[in-house]
Parts: structure tokens; C-alpha cells; sequence
């Protein structure tokens, strides 16, 4: 029995620090008890662990699964955000198998936007990459890549894994020249390639990469798993 009565903090809050203290006990993708179970060994009520692992699902550490219980998930990914740094490129270099399967290739016109950010003008059509990103064999991220259709004749040869080491390996290298970072719910066609349900929330990044001659290039907007995926800043060589 654990006494959680004379906490300053609210019980749930408590309870899930118990809980998120004893994960490191559990391997990835194993199942914690279940409500019944826990409430009863720490003598609160279901309503009291429910929350508690509401607050534990929405920090990333687990995940309901329909039918099937609480799972403890894996660490996140940590992805630096960084002018050079290349989605492939990072996680190959930490040990992780990286690939990108392209699913969609698209011609229309520029939105207001694109028509923006990539210096066209009024009345242009983009190129539009649709990609699904895997990080060891486990979709991580559905990447969406716009180019001026100039570059169609230089893309047509890709088919998949890193857009930006095809095009380096053409001789168009590509800076990261800003990046904006939010967070969402996925749409349903997001949720079902990423293997997650639609309550579960996903961190997105728009970023406009530029080449060496300091020309905007591509625009990509990334949806990522959260569970799953971190980013990290670097500002001036240094974490913040």
C-alpha cells in the first residue's frame, strides 16, 4: 500500500510519478497492469489511475492500445535542428536503419505560401513529393516536399530513401534556412501510415531549405510521430 493521501501535488500527479519512476523496470513494448490491478496496489480509486496514465500517455512514455492494454513505448528520437543536418543521414549515423518509400507525386499550382517562400512568381506550379519516412523498419514521419516544377527534370530519377543526398549527388546541396515546429492531431490518412490512433498527437515541422548559392529550393512539411520523435535546437554550436 502506498500512502498518497497527504500530498501537496493532486493524487493522479503523484501516482503517475510512481508510475513513470518504475517504467525503466519495463522493456519497450511491454504492458503494465492493468487499472484494476494498479488501483488496488496503491489503494486509490480507477478513476485516480486513469488519470494518471492519461498524464503519462500524453508525456510519451505509454500508449493505449484498443483491445489490448497500456504498452510502455521506446525512448524518443532525438533530431537535431541544425542548417546541415539531413533526416537519413542523422539517424544512419546513430546506428539506426533509415529509408524513405515515396508514396505520391504531384503537379498543380503554388499556393499563396509556396509562391512565398520559394521566390516564384504568381501563377507557378510545384512539384509535390509525398514520402514515408521509416526509422528501422517502424514509420516514423509522412514527409511532403515542394519544388518549382525547374526542378522536374532533376528529380525524376528518385524513387526513394534521402531526397537530399539524391540531390546533392546532382550537385544541388541543400541548408536548412529555417524551420517552424508545431503540434497537432493526425488526419486519418496520417494516423493510419503512422500506426497510431487519431488521439494520439504529432509534432510537425515546416522547414525551406536552401542551396549553396543561397537560392530557396525546397519546402518540406513533415508530420511525426510524437511518441517517437524529439527535436532538438542547436543555436550557435550549442544544445538549448
Amino acid at each position: 500500500m502506498m500512502n498518497l493521501s497527504r500530498q501537496e501535488e493532486p493524487l493522479y500527479q503523484t501516482l503517475a510519478s510512481t508510475i513513470r519512476a518504475e517504467l525503466s523496470m519495463y522493456k519497450p513494448g511491454d504492458l503494465l497492469p492493468g487499472e484494476l490491478r494498479l488501483a488496488e496496489r496503491f489503494d486509490v480509486n480507477r478513476h485516480t489511475v486513469r488519470r494518471a496514465l492519461d498524464l503519462l500517455v500524453q508525456e510519451g512514455n505509454i500508449i493505449r492500445i484498443k483491445g489490448k492494454g497500456t504498452q510502455v513505448l521506446t525512448r524518443p528520437l532525438l533530431y537535431p535542428v541544425q542548417a546541415t543536418t539531413a533526416y537519413t543521414d542523422q539517424f544512419s549515423a546513430m546506428g539506426h536503419t533509415a529509408r524513405a518509400q515515396l508514396l505520391k507525386v504531384y503537379r498543380r499550382a503554388a499556393n499563396h505560401d509556396e509562391l512565398t517562400q520559394l521566390a516564384l512568381a504568381p501563377g507557378s506550379t510545384v512539384l509535390e513529393y509525398r514520402t514515408l519516412r521509416f526509422i528501422d523498419n517502424e514509420p516514423i514521419s509522412v514527409m511532403t516536399h515542394f519544388f518549382s516544377s525547374g526542378y522536374e527534370t532533376l528529380l525524376q530519377d528518385y524513387k526513394r530513401d534521402s531526397m537530399r543526398q539524391y540531390l546533392k549527388e546532382r550537385g544541388c546541396e541543400l541548408h536548412r534556412a529555417s524551420s517552424v515546429i508545431g503540434a497537432r492531431l493526425p488526419t486519418i490518412d496520417e494516423a493510419a501510415r503512422l500506426l497510431i490512433p487519431q488521439s494520439a498527437p504529432v509534432l510537425t515541422v515546416t522547414t525551406l531549405s536552401k542551396n549553396q548559392h543561397g537560392h530557396p529550393v525546397e519546402l518540406t512539411f513533415s508530420v511525426s510521430r510524437a511518441d517517437r520523435f524529439q527535436y532538438q535546437v542547436v543555436l550557435n554550436g550549442e544544445h538549448i
